[in-house]
């Protein structure tokens, strides 16, 4: 309230936060309160019985016959985990990089002491199969591939498919380590068929729910291998988990509330559809959010193919970004990436996976607009092209939904 008592408008309107970045998402209230009532001891036949259930529906809902572990870490702790226990110093290990989180397979790599043989995109670029031939054969073939299945620095993804196949054409034993981590839930992810020795997924992605717990599925051969494989590794030992897990238990303090809250985040996207359901959620927002920026003029960051992680949107010309999310956060309290490192500045990241609906995904993009016009990198006779295009695509998909019904 003015002296004059006037009142203005915005500077009383509610503001109610809500996070559109690509980790930490947005939380399921089903899984929140499920965390906040545990409280049992995880030393106890009740809570065992809930850590086995846990683990099984896990293995489901990422449709594996696989071992699957739970690590009270994040998801680079998982990452971690799998590259340890997989082999010893001075093996060659081949790492596919095209963003910041493909650098972080290199940092690991020559961490514990590999020979790295570094295949290299620029950022926002996607690998193929093409990019594997010729690399994984002969005499000095490595004996580890890793890649991501989204790179979420730059908002694409790669062919894991088609990349497996042509790495085991040329070594049939090679062990193929995937960072799944904003891979999983926004991606066909077949890690039965595709033979993928370790796939790595996070608590604060696509299955709704605060950071601080890494699964990882583990194949027949990955175990083998573990029997002679000299890194050294304590607390990331997955023999050593894969012993007490299948006694209900973790080797050490589990993240008990969040094993709480897994099934429940894991029941609701049952009611999804499962993981496949689940994808095909995040797979639409992200055609949505596309359609909105082409009717903008808007692209994307790079030339991958799209990831349904995320989108990555390359800012107008002369635009910060840093000043879209500022904006965005003050107006609307909307929270969204910039981008990381050396391309912060040049693009904003906006989620898809996990708890993310259409409404929500609507009322971005003309929060969006709205900004751009403010700071001059939109025509205000634009407003609302992005939000049209995208009301288009949803009409389109229902349509094509009821016709096929």
């Amino acid at each position: 309230m003015h002296a004059c008592g006037e009142v203005r408008i915005l500077e009383v309107m509610l503001k109610k936060e809500r996070l559109f970045t690509p980790g930490p998402t947005a939380l399921l209230p089903q899984a929140q309160a499920a965390m906040a009532a545990m409280s049992l001891h995880h030393r106890t036949a009740e809570f065992r019985a809930v850590f086995t259930s846990t683990l099984k529906r896990l293995q489901s809902f990422l449709e594996t016959k696989n071992d699957v572990i739970l690590l009270a870490c994040s998801g680079t702790g998982g990452m971690e985990a799998a590259l340890t226990n997989l082999t010893s110093p001075g093996d060659r290990v081949l790492v596919m990089s095209a963003g910041k989180f493909g650098e972080r397979w290199q940092k690991l790599a020559e961490s514990y002491g590999m020979s790295v043989d570094l295949v290299q995109l620029p950022y926002g670029e996607s690998f193929d199969a093409s990019h594997v031939k010729g690399r994984c054969g002969g005499a000095n073939a490595p004996r580890v591939l890793m890649i991501q299945a989204s790179e979420s620095s730059t908002g694409t993804k790669h062919d894991i498919a088609a990349i497996a196949r042509a790495a085991r054409a040329e070594r049939p034993d090679i062990l193929i380590l995937i960072d799944g981590i904003t891979g999983v839930g926004t991606q066909a992810l077949d890690i039965d068929a595709w033979e993928l020795d370790i796939v790595v997924g996070g608590s604060q992605k696509a299955v709704m729910m605060a950071p601080g717990l890494a699964y990882v599925s583990v194949s027949e051969r990955a175990w083998k291998v573990m029997e002679t494989s000299k890194t050294p590794r304590f607390y990331f030992d997955l023999r050593r988990e894969r012993k007490s897990q299948a006694q209900g238990e973790s080797a050490f303090t589990p993240a008990i509330g969040l094993i709480a809250a897994l099934p429940a985040a894991l029941e609701y996207i049952e009611t999804l559809g499962g993981r496949p359901g689940l994808t095909a959620n995040a797979e639409a927002l992200g055609a949505a959010t596309r359609a909105a920026l082409d009717a903008l003029g808007l692209k994307r960051f790079g030339n991958g193919q799209p990831s349904g992680a995320l989108t990555a949107i390359a800012m107008p010309q002369g635009l910060d970004s840093g000043l879209v999310v500022k904006a965005l956060r003050q107006q609307f309290a909307s929270v969204v990436a910039n981008g990381q490192s050396e391309m912060k500045g040049a693009m904003i990241r906006v989620a898809h996976l996990g708890y993310y609906d259409f409404a929500e995904t609507l009322s971005l993009i003309a929060q969006l607009e709205i900004v751009l016009v403010q700071l001059g990198a939109l025509d205000a006779a634009k407003l609302g092209a992005g939000v049209r295009a995208a009301q288009s695509f949803y009409l389109a998909q229902d349509k094509a939904a009821k016709a096929k019904a």
